[in-house]
């Protein structure tokens, strides 16, 4: 996958419909799969309806950041990322059982909106489809169905929960840089927070209209 297209994309979709799940009572990330080939991913199940977006590490990982960053920004440093120590580990919970085995809605995402609501105090996330189109003259092509986006409503408490749990997901594979939290595979290792030089991934403000 394109390196543009494994990052974390907030970005204003005015015209893209989406399916709302609403507010979500079941929230959580887990990894599926041997370490090195594991496959990541978010549940979440609202009072009807449930939803799986399967997404690329650094999607994940790009999410969990962003997340610290907003809690930080509207708590005013109150709530602050938990930096991994040099081999501590924790155990991610996983799926809970009760998660239906038929979720309404399964995607691998290609892009991902994260927005906060000042009004009722809680946060949303929009995940966009990727979708591979095919046909007998062209190579095949990434594509963004932005018709078939899904979004879904959660809490401040829930956000917190869910760093926290992506954090705890990325550490039970292969060992992480306690710096920067990237995996180590036994060969050379630039640590970007080390050598001063890091992605800044923006958080968006919501419009007046959408409070």
């Amino acid at each position: 996958m394109p390196a543009r297209l494994a990052r974390l994309i907030i970005e204003r979709q005015k015209d893209a419909m989406s399916e709302d799940l609403g507010i979500v009572t079941m929230l959580g990330a887990d990894a599926v799969g041997k370490p090195g080939q594991r496959r990541f991913r978010i549940f979440a199940h609202s009072a009807h309806e449930s939803a799986l977006f399967w997404m690329e590490k650094e999607q994940l990982s790009g999410l969990a950041e962003a997340l610290d960053r907003s809690l930080a920004l509207i708590t005013e440093g109150l709530v602050l990322r938990t930096e991994a120590q040099a081999g501590e580990q924790r155990e991610p919970e996983g799926m809970p059982a009760d998660f239906p085995t038929i979720p309404t809605y399964e995607m691998q995402v290609g892009q991902m909106r994260l927005n906060y609501s000042d009004h009722d105090s809680t946060f949303s996330l929009q995940a966009t489809p990727l979708d591979i189109v095919t046909d007998s003259v062209q190579e095949p092509m990434l594509v963004m169905k932005e018709d078939e986006a899904i979004s879904f409503t959660f809490t401040v408490q829930q956000a917190q929960k869910l760093s926290q749990t992506i954090l705890s997901v990325l550490a039970s594979g292969r060992p992480l840089c306690p710096f920067c939290h990237t995996a180590l595979d036994g060969g050379p290792h630039a640590c970007v927070k080390q050598n001063g030089h890091r992605e800044i991934i923006p958080i968006e403000e919501p419009d007046e209209e959408d409070q």
